[in-house]
Order: C-alpha cells, then sequence, then structure tokens
C-alpha cells in the first residue's frame, strides 16, 4: 500500500501543509494512522480526497444552501460513506439545475416585461402602499433605493410617490433579487436600461464592466452555476474512484 507524508500530499495537491491538516481536523479526511514519532501517514485514498474537497469547494455559488451540501459531502466521503455521498451529490445537482431555472427565468421574465406593450399610466403609490403591491418590505424598497437601483421622484411634501414607470422598474429588480442576482449586476442592468429598453439581459447581468471595483460571483451568476454543475459532475466520478481505491486498501 502507497503511504504518503503531509508534505508529499501537500506537494501532489498544491497546498499548504497546514492546509492539509486542517483539512482532517474539520473532518474532510479519514483520520491518517500515525507512526510513534507522531507523524502522520497517509494512503491514495486521502490524496483523492484532498483533491475532491478543492473540487466540490471550487464552486463560488453559496445561495440556497450550495455550499453546506458540498461540505456534507465532502465529510461523507471522509467517512467513507460512499453511496451516501453519491446520492447527496445526485440531489445536489439537482438543486444547482433549479437555481439555474431560476436564474434563466428571471432573465426571461425581465424580456416579457420590456417587450410587451407600457402599462397604462396609474395614480402614484405612496411608498408603503408600492411595497405591499411587489411583496416585498418598506426597508427593502429603501435598500433599493440606497443602492441606486431606482430613483424616486418627491412630492411637494416631500413623500416618495411611485409612478408606474417606477413600479415596472421595481418589478424588474424583484424578479432578479429573487433569482439571486447582485444588486451590482441589476444595478448595471438598470443603467442600461435608462438609455434604451433594447438591452441584452443575460449580457448585461452576467458580463461585469471593466471599472467595477468589486464584482462578485452573482456577478456572473449563471456562468457560475454552469462551472458549479460542472464540478459536482466530476465530483460522482470522483466518488466512485475513492470508493474503489478504499476497497482495495
Amino acid at each position: 500500500m502507497t503511504t504518503l507524508r503531509t508534505s508529499e500530499i501537500a506537494n501532489l495537491t498544491g497546498l499548504h501543509p497546514n492546509t492539509i491538516r486542517f483539512y482532517e481536523e474539520i473532518g474532510f479526511l479519514t483520520k491518517p494512522v500515525r507512526l510513534p514519532n507522531g507523524y502522520r501517514v497517509y494512503t491514495l485514498l486521502q490524496l483523492e480526497q484532498v483533491r475532491f474537497a478543492r473540487l466540490a469547494l471550487r464552486a463560488e455559488v453559496l445561495q440556497n444552501g450550495l455550499r453546506k451540501t458540498a461540505i456534507e459531502i465532502i465529510r461523507l466521503c471522509a467517512e467513507c460513506r460512499f453511496s451516501d455521498a453519491l446520492q447527496k451529490t445526485n440531489r445536489y445537482i439537482e438543486q444547482i439545475d433549479r437555481e439555474t431555472a431560476f436564474a434563466k427565468g428571471a432573465i426571461l421574465s425581465v424580456e416579457t416585461m420590456l417587450t410587451r406593450d407600457p402599462s397604462p399610466m396609474t395614480p402614484p403609490l405612496k411608498r408603503s402602499d408600492a411595497a405591499d403591491a411587489l411583496g416585498v418590505t418598506v426597508e427593502t424598497l429603501r435598500n433599493w433605493e440606497r443602492n441606486g437601483l431606482v430613483s424616486i421622484g418627491r412630492m411637494q411634501n416631500g413623500y416618495r410617490m411611485y409612478a408606474s414607470q417606477d413600479m415596472e422598474r421595481l418589478l424588474i429588480i424583484r424578479t432578479l433579487r429573487c433569482a439571486n442576482y447582485s444588486l451590482s449586476a441589476i444595478l448595471r442592468l438598470t443603467g442600461k436600461l435608462s438609455h434604451c429598453r433594447e438591452v441584452q439581459i443575460l449580457e448585461a447581468l452576467n458580463t461585469p464592466e471593466e471599472n467595477e471595483e468589486l464584482v462578485s460571483v452573482c456577478d456572473h451568476l449563471l456562468s457560475a452555476l454552469i462551472s458549479a454543475r460542472e464540478d459536482a459532475q466530476n465530483m460522482r466520478i470522483g466518488i466512485e474512484d475513492m470508493r474503489k481505491i478504499a476497497t482495495l486498501q
């Protein structure tokens, strides 16, 4: 049976030896055998577990418990519960597919809003009434306004009043936020919509500008979800490889 030291595992995986020890401490690896002098002795199984953990954690999308699920799969593999890990990975892929469908569905909804005839003019709404109509809180509306997603005019008495075009813009924002698009991605889109309604929605949401100082994963949400699914497919292969190694040891 091939045996490896901590430094060898680190060199083969491109990690620092302390990271390997940390993975062991948090349950990402099967406990290695220790020699009388205290040195850890790893096997090919632990080598694959380290590689598997790196693959599983590479996914950048964090919403709705995706990262938590990936960590649970890593720990199941460390416990050599490969059948359970495979089942959870299949559910993980289903979850990614649902998130992808939400993201694509939101884009389709926005495209539909922008191509239909403008809504007839309706009396402007107060902030509380606008929040009720959208199914969000007043604080949510304030947050969107503070972040520059929408600019609402004021009446002479100082109250903000939401016109028909404001409500359309807010409906677009709510739709995209429900699908986990970032505020910065939505701001990028709404900025372009202010100049022209004929905007490539996916391109605007999924392509950060070069001058944006802070770019989160949700600024390229669909690309991240697609990459996460590819990694999850490879996770299934990795689980089977670990199962074979564990059987031979």
